[in-house]
């Protein structure tokens, strides 16, 4: 655990660049150790080690945590929410990092979530308590049903039903109190800021494409895991993928 909590404590707790007009903060929820071969998918041991030895690293790397925060149109938004207490120590900084930044948690008027794996929506809630209760969250609709679905929970294996129990507890609050909103792709939530698809990982996996001045950005969600791998090989996939 002291190890953990190292590496969280060597880790800067935000990152800001432009995106034309817009100032973008990337946020540190945390890191967490992943072992690639135990990982990824439609690949080989020795393609890992070739690919990550000519980027410099090795089969294990330290995977960040991270959300997106920027004003647009007069409010306050942020993509994904971090992962709260599920993930360990080294995970779970959101809110203090915010905090750090001078962002209160409660100022926050819209958060976008790519997909609902609880790396990602973890952090909407600390136990029974809404993290971000002025928040109104955007979901895309097939993204939400296939999560909520009591058939979809009922004929998943077991290693997977942990999943969609995570994920009612982290989104269910929140839909009960009026504040999940869904989309469908293609359309544009707000001016300059619209949804994707790239399902796969998830039946509603969402990157968000921004546009200010001439100027894009695509926050891809888990499109992508390990760019040493997948950028020069697009076919590789990670055990997370629901339609790989």
């Amino acid at each position: 655990m002291a190890q953990e909590v190292a590496r969280y404590l060597d880790q800067p707790s935000a990152y800001k660049m432009m995106l034309g007009e817009i100032e973008i903060t990337a946020f540190s929820d945390g890191s967490i150790n992943q072992e690639l071969k135990k990982l990824l998918t439609n690949t080989s041991p020795k393609e890992i080690d070739q690919l990550t030895k000519e980027n410099f690293q090795s089969d294990e790397v330290e995977a960040s945590i991270n959300t997106f925060l920027f004003h647009l149109n007069g409010k306050t938004i942020m993509i994904d929410a971090g992962t709260s207490e599920l993930y360990g120590p080294s995970l779970g900084h959101l809110p203090a990092n915010l905090r750090r930044q001078g962002v209160g948690p409660k100022s926050i008027d819209v958060i976008l979530i790519t997909h609902i794996h609880t790396d990602h929506t973890g952090g909407l809630m600390d136990g029974d308590e809404m993290v971000f209760p002025n928040s109104t969250v955007y979901i895309a609709k097939k993204e939400l049903d296939f999560w909520m679905s009591d058939k979809n929970y009922k004929n998943a294996s077991e290693d997977k039903k942990q999943y969609f129990k995570e994920a009612r507890m982290k989104v269910l609050p929140y839909m009960k109190a009026g504040k999940v909103k869904t989309f469908e792709f293609g359309t544009e939530l707000f001016s300059g800021l619209t949804p994707l698809p790239a399902v796969g990982h998830t039946p509603g996996h969402t990157p968000y494409r921004l546009v200010s001045k001439n100027e894009t950005m695509l926050f891809c969600g888990d499109l992508i895991h390990v760019t040493a791998v997948q950028f020069p090989n697009p076919d590789v996939t990670i055990i997370y993928d629901i339609d790989p």
